[in-house]
């Protein structure tokens, strides 16, 4: 009976304080809400001298990075899964293997110094260049890869983004691709499949929520990832169709200005963009326990 109430109030203390945090965000947003409505969401001006706030800017810079930092880090990580549980030898297994759990523990602080002073000015003299005149001129997506070669802005905080969560994904997919019962792949090898074959149709579907897991993980850290995104995002509170633009995010906007918010509207305007992040996050996963249902669904009727 102890151990069992001990589990309850464990599990009940969670939710208390998740509701703990939520309420407090919405009381400290109340002014702003008050104040802009919904049109807080919907206007990229952010004046302090004026108070006049908005959350486009922060709210798109943080969808745009993220969803940059997902389609670089989710090949590469399954990638190195792929390497590690079935093409590396045995001798190189372990030692790559530590060396990427070393990576997840690096403080995001040493890769935002890094991306600023080492690869935002190789990036601005020798990527973006090349990148501006071989796609900049393309139509369609040449608008999103062309302006001056600055070094910072949106496209390299999304690299700094992915290449801080490749080491969580990674991680994540190779453990649940080391469960993946041996009997299983032996047959699907047996059959004539390849390497590919066997990770596509046999271990991919097997891992499924595992893999979802690791990706959710490693969203997550690039929702909320502050300091890294603050060194070379470039903090400008403007939309741009480049993503060699500066740009902004809900968490670096707040790194930069909530010690010097005076006045009860410009905090509560921070508070409100802290709630905003909450809100994306709590709506990314949901969705993806919505996708993992609906795959369990059509499984069950093809069975």
């Amino acid at each position: 009976m102890l151990f069992r109430n001990l589990t309850r109030f464990a599990a009940f203390a969670v939710l208390a304080l998740l509701a703990a945090i939520i309420a407090s965000l919405v009381v400290g947003s109340m002014p702003a809400i008050h104040a802009f409505g919904f049109g807080f969401l919907t206007s990229s001006v952010w004046d302090p001298v004026k108070d006049e706030y908005g959350a486009l800017v922060p709210i798109v810079g943080t969808l745009v990075t993220s969803g940059i930092a997902l389609l670089i880090a989710i090949p590469v990580s399954f990638g190195i899964a792929i390497f590690l549980t079935e093409l590396s030898p045995n001798w190189l297994r372990r030692p790559l293997g530590i060396a990427v759990e070393l990576l997840a523990g690096i403080p995001s602080i040493i890769y935002g110094m890094w991306g600023l002073f080492v690869f935002a000015p190789l990036f601005g003299d020798y990527v973006e260049p090349w990148i501006n005149n071989h796609i900049g001129k393309l139509p369609f997506i040449g608008p999103f890869f062309s302006g001056p070669p600055m070094g910072i802005g949106m496209l390299t905080a999304g690299i700094i983004l992915a290449i801080m969560v490749i080491p969580f994904i990674a991680s994540v997919m190779r453990d649940v691709f080391d469960v993946v019962p041996a009997m299983l792949k032996e047959s699907a090898y047996g059959l004539g499949s390849t390497t590919w074959e066997v990770m596509w149709n046999v271990v991919l579907p097997y891992t499924r929520i595992g893999v979802v897991g690791g990706i959710m993980l490693g969203l997550g850290r690039a929702l909320g990832e502050t300091m890294a995104v603050t060194f070379v995002i470039g903090n400008a509170n403007q939309l741009n169709k480049s993503l060699f633009m500066p740009g902004n995010s809900i968490s670096s906007a707040l790194a930069n200005e909530f010690n010097e918010a005076v006045g009860t509207l410009y905090t509560s305007s921070l508070i409100e963009l802290g709630l905003i992040l909450f809100f994306i996050t709590f709506i990314v996963l949901s969705l993806a326990r919505l996708l993992l249902l609906k795959m369990a669904q059509r499984e069950g009727h093809g069975a």
